[in-house]
């Protein structure tokens, strides 16, 4: 399988997920390049990129994971490279 460079930006709005959030992306730990997450302490939400490089399989298992938390969404997008 060829791999693909992708973000997924991910919204936190329910504080109660972090946990599990943090559990998923440890188990996708090896095809993750970065990660970014700024609280926005005024709206209560974190805000949280994650670049990642790995087949197309691979990170839209790990954004279809993230999405069905309760109260954390999540949209990919993919290089073109």
């Amino acid at each position: 399988m060829e791999n693909r460079i992708a973000v997924i930006g991910i919204i936190v709005e329910n504080q109660d997920m972090t946990t599990k959030l943090n559990e998923i992306l440890h188990e996708y730990g090896r095809y993750i390049i970065g990660r970014m997450g700024v609280p926005f302490r005024e709206k209560g939400i974190n805000i949280i990129s994650i670049a990642i490089n790995a087949p197309h399989e691979i990170i839209s298992a790990l954004s279809g994971k993230i999405g069905r938390l309760d109260g954390v969404s999540a949209t990919t997008a993919y290089s073109k490279v």
